[in-house]
């Protein structure tokens, strides 16, 4: 594809889609870990109840699982960072620091997940999730095709996607500069993030304890 595509915006596209790689894994990974699996427990092997009769809390037993689902999506993150290292795509030492900024979006994207899992009556549910949300923004948040590309309708949606802001710091930092702004994507994740677990906490409360 590289060899069809060429350079974009000044670089090899195999350098481009790095980042991309990077941010659509730990998407991936976090999500069907806040989804599938997280329902499994809940629901099919019902671990939660088991849980539940220990002194622990249901707030508790959430907090876990977005840590979990989280942690998950750090370890295929860090395999696919090293991936990029092992065909010289990533510059260090400031590749290392995309690793937190894996541990912010991971935690973004375990949070979304399990607010949708909160509402799920069965695991066929969670296609909707992947078709509706995940697919578009895979495509719209600059991981494999530049936003500025994009017609400016498409831009703007991309603004508010959390993929978008994982990439924009990814990519600077693998190629060795540091991105134009930590603040803005850090905080939007940070929000994605303490807003999905208010969300998933406030609706499987009121889905297990009603």
């Amino acid at each position: 594809m590289g060899s069809l595509i060429g350079d974009v915006n000044g670089e090899s596209y195999l350098q481009f889609i790095a980042a991309g790689m990077a941010g659509y894994t730990v998407l991936n990974s976090a999500s069907f870990e806040g989804l599938y699996s997280a329902f499994t427990r809940m629901h099919v092997q019902r671990t939660w109840e088991s849980i539940l009769n220990t002194p622990m809390t249901l707030d508790d037993v959430i907090f876990g699982e977005w840590l979990w689902a989280a942690l998950k999506g750090l370890f295929a993150g860090t395999a696919v960072l090293l991936v990029i290292s092992i065909f010289q795509l990533a510059v260090y030492p400031t590749a290392l620091l995309v690793i937190p900024c894996m541990v912010v979006a991971c935690l973004a994207f375990s949070g979304m997940a399990l607010a949708f899992n909160s509402i799920a009556p069965g695991y066929e549910f969670f296609s909707f999730y992947f078709s509706l949300f995940i697919a578009p923004m895979m495509i719209l948040s600059g991981a494999f095709f530049p936003v500025e590309a994009m017609p400016a309708p498409l831009q703007v949606v991309s603004a508010v996607l959390p993929l978008r802001y994982m990439v924009d710091l990814a990519r600077p930092l693998l190629v060795g500069e540091f991105p134009e702004s930590f603040l803005l994507p850090i905080f939007v994740l940070l929000a994605y993030a303490l807003v999905g677990l208010w969300v998933a906490t406030v609706l499987t409360r009121r889905r297990l304890l009603s």
